[in-house]
């Protein structure tokens, strides 16, 4: 019989394939001379959304040749919070990755945002923060609302949460916590959420800091509902969010792993071409509605050199909000203005590619204890080599266990803003009723009524023990300013030019004001009046609406990386393209 210690040795070698990745066995084309002469799909870029296509489609139509082109490689995305770390530390330390610096926005003392997006194979679900959210239900169903697409009226196919939620469902493979973590954390989650059998894993964590419950404990005296799962469209209170981490090794599951590594050694029809740049759509006939099959022009990243590949049937732009548009633009679809900049001829002048650029910025609350905290373990004990080092070999052992399988945080409150005083939201109300009636804007849809819509969150706050415990930051969900991104006119290839323009409705910082008010009031708490909580930011003593704005000025953080928005799917008279290009 084979010993209890080499089958742990081995069945951690299996799972680390899966997940940590001996990737050097999964094969990818470098160089033109490997491709095939044609592919039915072309898809461009290898991220999260374009490798689950890429699956997709590989599996469903397998006569039918797919290609992904990706500008990075392959690379195991280590955790959010990995060894050797000793604590946590903002920059996303996951593969290589993209950090892009915005223009100043005046709007906020000239701040500006720095934005982080994956730059390998799986995209930004190889860099981020691995909190595995979804959106409330109420955000999709106004999105459905606002579309305006007439061939979807019909449809069996909305953009609405019933259309949307058995695709949530089918994406992921969600795994219960271990019994005892759910006696020790209090976990709650509701199985008929989720039912996928997917690579992609998420899962709670077996650990949390023993300071956890108390930020919990202060927001359900605040009168916040705890809920028992939030992945079901409902959302507004406390909720547990699942991490995107393997459920045995605590490894980080993204798009990379889960759909390309752990397929393509079955799928003969799906080839990844990596360390290239998809430069641009081009059309023979000159037009998108020509007959001849698109090309996509390559760039070669080893050698500069530039070929085609031809698309028999679809060419899928997939690479997020910020190349995207770059690559619209490169193709002759965008503003008119910014292509005769850049000398590029317009195909199709679409305002809209580029346009409309959102983020989620954050402000934070921070407080000191006065009174010690008498529990363990907590994050200082990080520093404690016996403790580091029982940490370090509890992460690579089967089950992984400790502090390295926290990843980010895995709480959060959300909170929709008619919860707010009744004066703040009358004044937001009235105010976003004069901007949409000077002139009259149908996207009244996306504010009016859901804006006072009791269960549509108009903010979160994610929280975890240690040193969140000590602060708590509400992230704007919905921004009334808009900013945008355009083409490097000079240097078209390099790197997009990033304008937030944040602030520029002066709205944005009306909300923000009412977010740290309501939160605040956490310090009055029972619970945190017991450990003597002070507020340290941004104090006690700033409480006129002008000061809390100067505050979030200066404080705020105008990108938590998460911009969307860039290439809207919508009617052609809202500077959008509804169809095909």
């Amino acid at each position: 019989m084979m010993p209890v210690a080499l089958r742990r040795v081995l069945l951690l070698g299996a799972l680390q394939t899966l997940t940590q990745g001996v990737l050097s066995d999964v094969v990818a084309k470098r160089q033109a001379t490997q491709l095939r002469d044609q592919y039915d799909f072309v898809i461009l870029g290898g991220g999260t959304a374009g490798l689950t296509v890429a699956d997709r489609l590989s599996e469903a139509f397998p006569r039918k040749t797919v290609l992904v082109i990706e500008y990075g490689d392959i690379e195991y995305g280590r955790g959010f919070f990995d060894p050797p770390q000793v604590e946590p530390v903002p920059g996303y330390p996951g593969a290589s990755r993209w950090t892009f610096n915005s223009l100043p926005s005046p709007h906020v003392n000239n701040k500006t945002a720095m934005v982080v997006a994956g730059q390998v194979v799986g995209g930004s679900s190889c860099v981020n923060g691995q909190f595995f959210d979804r959106g409330a239900r109420h955000d999709f169903d106004v999105w459905d609302a606002a579309t305006g697409i007439e061939e979807f009226d019909e449809s069996e196919h909305r953009w609405s949460w019933e259309g949307i939620f058995p695709y949530f469902k089918k994406s992921v493979t969600f795994t219960e916590p271990a019994e005892t973590s759910v006696k020790e954390f209090g976990y709650t989650w509701d199985d008929s959420v989720y039912g996928g059998t997917t690579p992609i894993h998420s899962s709670f964590p077996p650990f949390q800091w023993a300071d956890h419950p108390i930020v919990r404990n202060a927001m359900q005296e605040m009168g916040i509902p705890s809920r028992q799962e939030c992945a079901g469209g409902d959302k507004a209170g406390i909720c547990w969010v699942p991490t995107s981490q393997h459920p045995t090794t605590s490894r980080r599951s993204h798009s990379g792993l889960g759909h390309y590594a752990a397929v393509n050694a079955t799928r003969d029809n799906y080839d990844l071409l990596v360390r290239h740049q998809a430069v641009r759509v081009l059309y023979v006939d000159g037009q998108p509605q020509g007959e001849r099959p698109p090309l996509v022009e390559v760039r070669s990243l080893s050698n500069d050199r530039l070929f085609n590949v031809t698309a028999r049937l679809e060419v899928i732009i997939s690479a997020g909000a910020l190349h995207t548009p770059t690559i619209l633009h490169r193709s002759g679809f965008g503003p008119a203005e910014v292509l005769q900049k850049a000398g590029i001829s317009t195909v199709v002048d679409l305002p809209g590619a580029g346009a409309n650029l959102q983020d989620h910025a954050v402000s934070i609350l921070e407080w000191n204890y006065t009174s010690p905290l008498d529990l363990s373990p907590l994050p200082r004990d990080m520093y404690d080599p016996a403790f580091l080092a029982d940490a370090t070999a509890g992460f690579d052992e089967i089950p992984a266990r400790g502090p390295y399988t926290l990843a980010m945080r895995n709480s959060a409150i959300y909170i929709p803003l008619a919860n707010m005083t009744a004066a703040d939201f009358e004044s937001i109300i009235t105010t976003i009723k004069q901007q949409l009636a000077n002139p009259p804007s149908r996207h009244a849809a996306l504010y009016l009524p859901p804006i006072s819509e009791t269960r549509r969150p108009w903010w979160r706050a994610p929280f975890g023990g240690g040193p969140t415990s000590l602060s708590i930051s509400p992230v704007t969900l919905h921004p009334f300013s808009r900013g945008t991104v355009r083409l490097n006119a000079t240097h078209p290839l390099e790197q997009p030019i990033l304008d937030y323009r944040a602030a520029s409705n002066p709205l944005d910082l009306a909300v923000a004001v009412v977010h740290l008010r309501y939160l605040r009031r956490i310090m009055d708490t029972p619970t945190m009046r017991a450990l003597g909580a002070v507020e340290a930011r941004p104090g006690s003593n700033i409480t006129s609406t002008e000061e809390l704005e100067e505050y979030v000025r200066e404080s705020v953080q105008l990108s938590t990386h998460h911009p969307c928005c860039t290439a809207a799917m919508l009617p052609r008279e809202l500077g959008a393209w509804s169809g095909r290009i």
